[in-house]
């Protein structure tokens, strides 16, 4: 006797699964995606007609496997505020627990800022050059952390969108560093090496320098109304300088400068060809590789019995 039809119809299904699942799939070959460029190439194709780039490995399908794992519009934007909660929130805890009260308004420990990276000049120069990098995404409390969270999700969205993500976070923490180096140099010169420094601020006055930078070679109405929100951020940064607030004005300007320069030689567009592709994967697999080796160091030096 004869299965009825909706049951032939599901151990077929079944039958389909199993030999999928264990490689004996029928299924015909599909066209293969570009992760680079987009273009669809051919099924047997190992590298894109369009671009160049290989479709056995690269830079291109690891990052977008990875922007896939973040999702949305702006993948690096959300993951470096991500990383900014978390490390807030690890040192408002470590702080509560080394003065034995939770303060979310307090500020953080000097201390505990020190064990996890915070610009120290003396120690830069004895080597500790992972110090030049852990600042960008430490905070020294609830008010300086929000303010810098605030302007970053206004800005970092819109550099992203320009330069592309692989870019967007070589741009990030390339000026990052730069802030943090001429942060050290004035130090250094003007105080002895005496005081620490941290925060994203820096790395966010790179951003509106290479905005800022960006509108000198366009024209249109968009150039000049980004010129003109990004001169307004500059006048505040002024302003804050002649105040007695204590920001880090060498951050803050080195940042700047370094933002400005980068614009001026890095391309405000869509990489065109493979090797422009290959150049802008590079420099973002650059970045954070060296993000995440500074991240390990301090791990280590943070649980270093002191």
């Amino acid at each position: 006797m004869a299965l009825p039809y909706r049951w032939q119809w599901r151990i077929e299904r079944w039958k389909k699964s199993l030999r999928t699942l264990f490689g004996g799939g029928d299924e015909q070959p599909r066209p293969k995606i570009c992760p680079a460029c987009g273009a669809l190439v051919g099924i047997s194709a190992t590298r894109c007609h369009e671009c160049g780039t290989s479709l056995t490995f690269s830079l291109a399908a690891a990052s977008k496997s990875l922007g896939g794992l973040i999702g949305g519009e702006t993948p690096i934007t959300t993951l470096i505020l991500t990383v900014n909660v978390l490390l807030f929130g690890v040192s408002l805890l470590a702080t509560g627990r080394e003065t034995g009260a939770l303060n979310l308004f307090g500020s953080i420990s000097r201390r505990i800022l020190l064990r996890m990276g915070a610009r120290q000049s003396i120690a830069i120069l004895q080597g500790e050059l992972w110090r030049l990098v852990m600042p960008i995404f430490l905070h020294a409390g609830l008010l300086h952390f929000g303010m810098n969270s605030l302007f970053f999700v206004d800005i970092g969205p819109q550099v992203e969108r320009l330069y592309g993500s692989a870019r967007y976070l070589f741009i990030y923490v390339f000026t990052g560093i730069c802030s943090f180096i001429a942060s050290t140099a004035w130090n250094l010169w003007i105080y002895g090496g005496y005081g620490i420094g941290i925060g994203a601020s820096g790395a966010l006055s790179g951003l509106i320098g290479i905005l800022l930078a960006m509108t000198t070679r366009r024209g249109g109405a968009y150039a000049r109304m980004m010129r003109s929100q990004m001169m307004r951020m500059v006048g505040y940064l002024v302003i804050m300088a002649l105040l007695p607030i204590g920001v880090d004005n060498a951050a803050h300007f080195g940042g700047l400068a370094a933002g400005f320069l980068l614009g001026k030689v890095m391309m405000d567009r869509e990489p065109l060809n493979s090797r422009e592709h290959n150049r802008a994967y590079a420099m973002g697999w650059t970045a954070g590789i060296v993000v995440v080796a500074c991240m390990v160091t301090m791990v280590v030096h943070y649980l270093r019995p002191s």
